[in-house]
């Protein structure tokens, strides 16, 4: 969870980076958000573990990713 917050934090300050928009500017981080139409960062990492989850779940080989994925569960 550490990395999630920090990259949450990270996210906006790289997109008003992107916008040349600085915190004086008093805009809030949806309508920049909006601008930028870029996903969340918290989103995109969720939706990426569950669909490795679903890859490995996939695999009846006997391979170790999914003994630790039914072990984490």
């Amino acid at each position: 969870m550490g990395l999630i917050r920090r990259l949450r934090v990270t996210q906006p300050v790289m997109e008003r980076a992107m916008l040349g928009v600085s915190l004086h500017d008093q805009i809030r981080n949806e309508k920049i958000r909006r601008r930028t139409r870029v996903t969340a960062i918290a989103q995109r990492v969720t939706k990426l573990n569950r669909q490795w989850a679903r890859h490995i779940a996939r695999k009846t080989d006997g391979r170790w990713g999914l003994k630790v994925l039914e072990n984490a569960a």
